[in-house]
């Protein structure tokens, strides 16, 4: 919609056509106003410029319907909002006109001011939100009040709408003045605690609005994460774009395996289980300085979006300490950046581990009838594949046997394969839904969202993905006691590496205590100690006990397979699913149409225990 540059009755009457048409309005108002309204929603979040910015604007601009009036024509303003009132109130029932503004510098609470005894439950609620500012900081404690009068708006300033009008139209005006503890008193804010606060002060509204409507409006909305944008600012996809083309530029798994892990091996068991040879690398493909530069160049702090830059000051921060660790390979500092890129090893996940290494024995590798070799496996991939372009089309990807890797690996959505790698049948089917069902299947889905940080993941989506991964081998009915016996000796293989643990030390726990055979042993430890030291290993028991947990709640399996993200993502997936940034997934495995996996999904939810998932 074009600009208004004066109110007038032909202007204000453009605007409410407009909602009434296609019930979305952007536009910028006299005095440099804006007012932003999706999907004629029955409300309006109000603030009034000042000279200085007070940091309220930034607040608002993340929602559905907001209006910052200019400092023209004020009056306009007010027939604008009359009208608005009018209009919206007719059509659900009623209307609120949410006012934010500062109260004074010397503030530690915050004002509701509003009529209590109609909308008492949305006031209580609202006050109830904000008394939880006391998780902000330990430093500052801040109350809430509310005000059941007729003085709304900020002390001296002229109401936006009179109490006769507002009940005339069928709205209902509530003002919220508040403690201006993220700034100075030279308007100068304090920008990480600014974000907290806006985040928290957003969220809070929200769900005070959320409850308004519910209550007294005819409109439909399910949840108050649909209150936030619809319509995500270019800003947002441009960092979004150059996140991504970052990440792409390098391949992290890829640059950490090492090349000469067959001499490795050759040499470690020829010596009798003494001699390790040096890792060699893969050259860097990329200077870590120029790209830490270009990482921070992002101006991420311009994003007022709080779910957004949520996601998007994460996801810097994983690839600062992934773009530092590819700088140290080889060196202690990497493997204390993998404890904190991996969150270290708490003692559920330990105990865990023993208990599975306690109750299942390894059972003794046999040459088997049904031996595939990796052409074999390739086959079966390209076979998954087919399936998925049976639900899109547009689905493609590639198989890649190749010599130099050590693990099947699936990187930026290609399956890697090593050629002389071999497996039975059953697990074969194992690994196809865990490679392709999985892996590929969530990188395409999450390629086909808005947001490409669904598809390369959001920060710490590893810990899911490998938790999908497994839990999709146990429900094809491959889950192997070997391999579920691998990811409980990874962990003990990571709590040995941080308690001091060398190559050889950590074998011989392996072999000696743990029952390992040397050829599994080795395979455990030559990955743990990649790098330097790297733990990312645990994170396949770490997610698999964590999904577990969360399927056990009740949670929902398919909305996991979205994208790639954590499990701590699922309110701001479900937020932005729920805005309608992102979509339901486009493809779905093959072996959630199976009865067999269903019966064993429940009977996880059931409370199966992780060492009886094994699949004879």
């Amino acid at each position: 919609m074009p600009q208004i540059s004066s109110f007038s009755e032909e202007s204000i009457q453009k605007i409410l056509a407009k909602l009434e048409g296609d019930s979305n309005v952007n536009c910028e108002l006299p005095g440099n106003g804006w007012m932003h309204i999706e999907d004629n929603l029955p409300y309006l979040v109000v603030y009034r410029q000042v000279n200085e910015d007070t940091g309220i604007k930034k607040m608002i601009n993340s929602g559905g319907a907001y209006l910052i009036i200019g400092n023209e024509d004020f009056e306009g303003y007010q027939r604008l909002l009359k009208a608005l009132s009018h209009q919206l109130s007719s059509k659900f029932g009623s209307y609120m006109l949410f006012e934010m503004y500062l109260g004074p510098i010397e503030s530690r609470t915050f004002y509701i001011k509003g009529p209590s005894q109609k909308i008492s439950t949305t006031l209580e609620l609202l006050k109830k939100e904000l008394l939880k500012s006391s998780g902000l900081s330990e430093e500052i404690t801040l109350s809430a009040e509310i005000k059941n009068q007729e003085d709304r708006q900020a002390e001296g300033d002229v109401p936006l709408i009179s109490i006769k009008d507002a009940k005339d139209t069928g709205s209902l005006w509530v003002g919220l003045e508040i403690p201006p503890i993220f700034r100075d008193q030279e308007y100068h804010l304090y920008p990480l605690f600014y974000r907290k606060f806006r985040d928290f002060l957003v969220n809070s509204v929200q769900k005070a609005v959320y409850d308004f409507i519910r209550v007294q409006t005819t409109d439909p909305i399910k949840s108050y994460y649909a209150l936030g944008r619809k319509s995500l600012k270019h800003k947002v996809f441009e960092i979004d774009k150059e996140l991504a083309e970052i990440e792409k530029s390098f391949q992290f798994l890829w640059l950490v395996a090492p090349v000469n892990i067959q001499n490795i091996k050759h040499t470690f068991f020829k010596s009798n289980y003494k001699r390790v040879l040096d890792y060699h690398y893969r050259l860097l493909p990329i200077d870590p300085d120029i790209l830490k530069r270009k990482l921070y160049n992002l101006r991420i702090e311009d994003i007022n979006d709080p779910a957004m830059s949520y996601i998007f000051h994460e996801k810097r921060e994983e690839l600062d300490q992934q773009i530092t660790m590819l700088n140290e390979r080889g060196s202690k500092n990497f493997f204390y950046n993998s404890i904190r890129l991996y969150k270290g090893i708490d003692n559920e996940i330990c105990e865990q581990a023993e208990l599975i290494l306690q109750d299942i024995s390894e059972t003794e590798k046999t040459p088997s009838k049904d031996s595939c070799d990796a052409t074999y496996f390739r086959d079966l991939a390209l076979q998954e594949f087919d399936y998925f372009k049976s639900q899109d089309s547009q689905f493609k990807s590639k198989v890649h046997l190749r010599d130099d890797v050590n693990i099947m690996m699936v990187s930026q959505g290609e399956l890697y394969i090593p050629s002389d790698y071999e497996m039975s049948a059953t697990e074969a089917q194992a690994l196809i839904q865990h490679e392709v069902g999985t892996h590929v299947l969530t990188y395409y889905n999450g390629g086909k969202q808005p947001l490409q940080q669904l598809s390369v993941g959001l920060a710490d989506y590893d810990t899911l993905q490998e938790g999908l991964a497994v839990m999709a081998e146990y429900l094809i009915g491959g889950l192997t006691a070997n391999r579920l016996r691998t990811l409980a000796g990874r962990v003990v293989a990571g709590k040995a590496l941080m308690n001091g643990g060398d190559f050889q030390s950590i074998f011989r726990l392996l072999t000696s205590e743990k029952g390992f055979s040397a050829e599994n042993a080795f395979n455990i430890t030559s990955r743990i100690m990649q790098g330097g030291g790297f733990i990312k290993d645990i994170i396949y028991l770490k997610g698999l006990v964590l999904l577990r947990n969360y399927l056990q709640e009740g949670g929902a399996y398919e909305p996991l397979l979205a994208g790639k993200f954590s499990l701590k993502h699922l309110e701001v997936v479900k937020e932005l699913t729920e805005r309608q940034v992102l979509h339901p997934p486009k493809l779905s495995p093959s072996y959630l149409t199976s009865e067999s996996a269903k019966k064993r999904l429940q009977l996880i939810r059931d409370g199966l225990p992780i060492s009886q998932m094994i699949n004879p």
